[in-house]
Formats: structure tokens, sequence, C-alpha cells
């Protein structure tokens, strides 16, 4: 865990918090921000564990949609739009293997907007 973490080094989290953050990684490959924000805004007093999550998943899905906007506004950008897409999977899917194994997750190439 690294130093920021909201988490204790002692807390382990419930069955449910777990399920949550896997869901909340998962659902965010098809419904882009709103799994993540729906979990931080209704989750994040309840659990530091899940409003952990919550907010890597919230800041790399922000960023995912600055990165999607600049490649469609350039024209060389256009080509490249699939790129972030696969990267938004394959995040997504190693954040919720993350999240089954009980360890928290910074998602790569992410802004830190929300703290």
């Amino acid at each position: 865990m690294d130093a920021k973490s909201a988490v204790g080094p002692g807390h382990v989290p419930t069955g449910e918090e777990r399920t949550w953050a896997i869901l909340l990684h998962v659902l965010s490959i098809f419904f882009w921000i709103i799994p993540s924000l729906v979990v931080y805004l209704a989750k994040r007093d309840e659990s530091p564990y899940l409003a952990e999550h919550a907010r890597e998943a919230l800041n790399f899905q922000i960023t995912f949609a600055l990165m999607m906007v600049g490649l469609a506004v350039s024209i060389i950008g256009i080509l490249f739009l699939w790129l972030p897409g696969i990267i938004d999977v394959v995040v997504c899917i190693v954040a919720a293997i993350r999240a089954s194994d009980n360890r928290p997750y910074r998602y790569p190439l992410s802004l830190r907007l929300i703290r």
C-alpha cells in the first residue's frame, strides 16, 4: 500500500466491500464514469476501502475522457481513438483483480483530480 492510501494496513475489507469494489471496476468498462461516481458518492463515508477504489476509478475515467476528447479533436488522433478503449478495458480488469485480492490499485497515466 502506498503512503497516501486511505485504508490502514490492518484494515480487512468485508465481502460486501470487496464485491462493490470489483463491480465498480468492471462496470466502469461498460458505463464509463457512472459506477465509480455513484459508489464514491454513496459509500465514501461508510468505507475507506471503497472510497479509495472509487476515487482511483473516477480519476482514471475522467483522465480517459480527456484523452478521448484530445484525440477526437486532432486529425491524426482520430486514427488512434481505439487505443484508449483497449487501455481502459485492460486496466479496469487489472483493478478488478486487485480488488478481488483485497489490494489497492493505482491506475497508470491517471490525473489525481479527486483526492
